[in-house]
This record gives C-alpha cells, structure tokens and sequence, in this order.
C-alpha cells in the first residue's frame, strides 16, 4: 500500500482541481429549446443589447437599447411599463471635465394574479447603460456593456419570463428595474431612490445583478446588513450557491458601488457578480464575442429558485419579512455546497475547534510525538516565511504592471497586464514546488542528524517527528490567525476552514489509525483552498497577489506535512 499512496494523492489534487473549478459543480449552458432558464436565450437578448456603445454619452443607442427593453417587457405582459425621466444630471467630475446628461429609468410591473392591491414585491435591478468614459485623447474608453451590465439585464428578463409560467401561484408580485447612469455614479438609481421613493414602499426583497467580467462563476458577492433571513432563503433555495460572506466585508473597504448600495439599508437584498476577467472590464473588450453562456447559466441557477420560492411562499408577503438584525457566516466549498451560520453559531463552532485542536495539541506533546518549542518555532518561521512571501508577491506584480505599461496599486484593482492570471498561476505554483523542496531538505536534515547510523525505523520516527512538529506549528499560527480576525472582523474562514480540517482529522486519525483521514483533511482543504483564492484573486487582481500568495503559503505548510505523514512508508521493526 504505501507505493501507491503518492499515486493516490497526485490523483486526489488533480481531481480536486478540477471539481473546485467547476468540473461537475456549475451547470452547464442550456440551449433555446430548453424549457427552464436558457443562457442561449439570455445570449440573444445580450446580442442586441450590446450591437452600439450606449453610455450617457451616446443618447441615440442608449434610447434604442431602452426602446428594446420596453419592448421586451411589454410583450412578457407587465401591467405597466414606465419611464422615469431625470433632467440634467451631473456626474463625477473627471480631468476637470463635467458632464450633464438625461437619464431614463425603465420600471416595469408584473402583480399577482391574486391579492394584489397590496402586494409585496420583489424587485429585480440591472443598469442598461454601459461605460462611460471622457472623450479625452488616449483616455477615451467606450464599453459595448455585453457582460456589464447585458448580463444582468438579460438575466433578469429570462429569470422573469420563467416565472411568468407560475404566475397563478404567485404571492408576491415583480417589479423590474433597468436603471440609467449607473457608470457614472449611479445616478439613475439615486434619482428614483430620492425622488419617486413610492416605487420601492411595497418592495420586500432585491436582487441586484452585476457583472465586472465576462467570465467565471455567478459570485453573490455582497447581501445587506442584517442578512440572516436573506441568506436562508438563498441557502433553501439557491442551485449551485457560490458565496463567501467575506466578500461583502472586503467590499465594504473597496471604493466599488452599484445601484444596490443606494438601498440595501432600507431595502433586504442580494448583489451578484461575474468577476473574471478584469482586463475586459470597462473596456472594448466588453463585447458579445466575449459573452460566456456557462457564467450566464450560472447567474440563472442561483437567481431563478431564490426567486420563486419568494414569490409562491406567503411567509414573505410582508415587506419586512426578510429584515433581521444579525448577519451571518457563510463560504462554499465546491461538490460540499453551502455552509451558512448565525454569528453565535459560528462564534460556538470556532469555539469547539480551538478546543479541539489544544487537546489534539496536548495528546501530541503529552505523547512525545511533537515539542513544544519545535512547534513553536515552526510557528514563527511560517510567519516571518508569510510576509516575505507577500512582498515577493507584491513584487511581481509591481514588475508584471511595469512591463505591461500598466499602473500598479498595490492591494489595488490592477488592469492592462494581459497574462495577469498566466502570471498569478504560475507564481503561487513556483512557490509551492520551492515550499516543497525547502521542506524536504530541513526534514531530510533533522533526520539525518537524528538518526544517524542507528537502524531504518529511527529514521521512519524521525520523519515523523518533524512532520508532526511543522504540522502543529502551521496549525498553531492558524490557531493565532483565526481567533484575531475573528475578534476583529468576525470572519477567519481563510485559516479556520484549513484549521478544522487538519485538527479533525489527526484526531480521528490517532482514534482509528487510518490514514483516510489525512488524505480526506488534504481533498477538503484543497477544495476551499482552490475556490476560495480564485474568487480572492479575481475580486482583487494582480494587485493583491502579495495577499494571495501569502494566503496560499500558509495552506501549503499545512499540506506539506499531512502529505508527508500520509505517505510515510510503516515504522520498520
């Protein structure tokens, strides 16, 4: 058995990879003839809307990709369409240069069929309009708004056409909100929101639908303060849920908005976003040949059940129904699906694995398998190893930026390097084969120097003792890591989820020595590992490689020695 356990786990991350990737994990495309949500559909509506550049400085295409809409929405069968217009908006000022435009919101209603008069609604948003950019020399920048924002916009007139078919079960009603002027500081929104606030009074529940680029998973990014009940309704009803409550905390530091920031403390919601690839954002490259049905599809599977369980369930047929005053936890692991928790329950959770790992930690030592001031050191070399990983990566990013003509941010949204992701790949595997091999030298040496000339199985033990001591000393630091953040910001699942895994897991495997159990540990942290970074490293960019790679570190000196520990040959006798 133990020649094959190497093959076994090569094979276990390969296939980790391609499941955290979204092998067998996100829906497939559904063509036209479909009879549920068809991204082939969506595509089409997408392909009209993005034919013209139509920001506020193209009033002719803009008005023709509103004309569509109306259109659309008439033939669905809406009560009403409406159109609000504003006069003489102004937008953020930009090299000196101010521009005033008109903008055009399109509402439409779709009430129930029964109880009606004074139904609560659901209302679903998208912005029509696309980029806007001065039309300076050299800095003109027009987007044709294929993924940003024709996905949401083409989302939700599928989404709504689907639920039409239900229409008779419905108790809550659908208001469909295409906003104008959200490029240029969401100005459509804040003018309904300030001077028509009657359309939202009788509005329970919004989704907003957003897209940074064209590719990826359908991220539910950001939910509103005081989420809990809205994130139960996600988690009962979403198909394919891919969320991390850690993004909404990063956000809230990033200087990005969208028209759900104008309401989402009056108004419970939730905010979806494609956020790959950010060198299409905002640019030319925004284009129909770039529309990705998969990521469409995915938008449809999360957004369409959440939908219709609001809208056919009379427990929301209150427009406070979904307000609550705690938020929750929440990550996803791929294949595993959607781990959601009340703050106290998670704050319990964490709780019982800070136990569980200082009795694992206790029994090891107590046992003479591990010493407390070799884990203690490892500890201290995993950290001071960390931050000079941040800096490396910051660092090649900064030269990655300089040589691309790009302007570099550090921690910052980076645009204009055309092989950022070849970039951001290659530098976490460097530095993982390099982690590698420094571990098998150090360990090689400590059993060299332990060992000696004394028989085979004193090396076996050696081995393992050094394994074991950089084990817990990772674990450790993971301890530390995750209990400040947690006492900081109340979100520490970077380091805890790899924490639970590692410390369940040797215990089961001094309970029941089998080494399933490690291996088991590896494929879950894995998991997380790989889906977690990618949105990390996507919502960031190039320019937050420092962090990522330092995050990546940190997982890879957990690995290493459950690896090492799992393919260890028997002691000898």
């Amino acid at each position: 058995m133990n020649r094959f356990r190497p093959f076994i786990l090569v094979a276990a991350v390969v296939l980790t990879a391609f499941v955290s990737y979204g092998l067998w994990t996100l829906p497939k495309a559904k063509p036209a003839a479909h009879d549920g949500f068809s991204a082939e559909r969506v595509v089409k509506d997408i392909e009209v809307i993005s034919r013209e550049h139509h920001s506020v400085a193209h009033p002719e295409e803009r008005a023709q990709v509103r004309e569509y809409l109306m259109q659309r929405l008439q033939e669905m069968g809406a009560d009403t369409v409406k159109v609000f217009r504003y006069d003489s908006l102004t937008g953020p000022q930009n090299k000196h240069v101010v521009y005033t435009f008109d903008a055009y919101d399109v509402l439409a209603e779709f009430a129930p069929l029964k109880d009606s008069e004074d139904a609560t609604y659901l209302m679903m948003v998208a912005h029509y309009d696309s980029r806007y950019s001065q039309p300076m020399p050299k800095d003109t920048v027009w987007s044709y708004g294929a993924a940003d924002d024709g996905y949401g916009v083409g989302v939700i007139l599928e989404t709504v056409s689907q639920l039409l078919k239900q229409r008779q079960d419905w108790c809550q009603g659908v208001k469909v909100l295409f906003t104008d002027a959200e490029e240029v500081g969401m100005m459509g929104m804040k003018a309904i929101w300030e001077n028509d606030r009657a359309v939202f009074d009788n509005v329970g529940f919004m989704i907003n639908i957003e897209a940074r680029g064209p590719f990826g998973p359908a991220l539910l990014f950001e939910a509103c303060p005081g989420n809990e009940k809205v994130m139960q309704l996600y988690e009962d009803a979403a198909a394919y849920p891919y969320t991390y409550s850690l993004t909404t905390v990063v956000y809230g530091f990033m200087p990005n908005f969208t028209d759900f920031t104008i309401v989402k403390d009056e108004i419970p919601g939730l905010n979806f976003s494609t956020i790959a690839d950010v060198n299409h954002y905002h640019t030319d490259l925004d284009n129909f040949s770039n529309v990705n049905p998969a990521s469409i599809q995915h938008y449809g599977a999360q957004v369409l059940p959440i939908a219709e369980k609001y809208l056919t369930s009379d427990e929301f047929s209150a427009t406070d129904a979904l307000k609550a005053e705690d938020d929750t936890v929440n990550f996803t692991i791929p294949a595993l699906g959607l781990f959601n928790f009340s703050k106290m329950g998670y704050t319990i959770f964490n709780v019982v694995i800070f136990l569980v790992f200082l009795i694992g930690f206790a029994l090891e030592g107590l046992r003479g398998r591990i010493k407390a001031a070799k884990v203690f050191r490892q500890s201290c070399m995993v950290l001071i190893s960390s931050v000079a990983v941040l800096a490396v990566g910051e660092l090649v990013a900064y030269v990655c930026a300089y040589v691309s003509g790009a302007v570099f941010k550090p921690f910052g949204i980076v645009q204009g390097i055309p092989f950022d992701n070849a970039a951001m790949i290659a530098s976490v595997a460097v530095m993982a084969v390099v982690s590698i091999f420094v571990y098998i030298a150090f360990r090689n040496r400590a059993v060299r120097a332990v060992s000696g000339s004394m028989r085979a199985s004193a090396a076996i033990n050696a081995a393992k003792h050094y394994a074991g001591n950089s084990l817990y000393g990772t674990m450790a630091l993971m301890f530390v890591l995750s209990l400040a953040l947690l006492l900081a910001i109340g979100e520490n699942l970077m380091f805890f989820i790899p924490l639970v895994c590692a410390s369940v897991a040797m215990i089961l495997y001094r309970l029941l020595p089998v080494r399933v159990w490690l291996l088991a540990a590896m494929v879950l942290i894995l998991l997380h590992a790989f889906s977690f970074l990618y949105a990390l490293s996507m919502a960031l960019t190039i320019g937050a490689l420092g962090a990522v790679m330092m995050i990546a570190f940190i997982d890879i000196m957990l690995l290493i020695p459950l690896a090492d520990l799992y393919t260890m040959p028997e002691r000898r006798k």
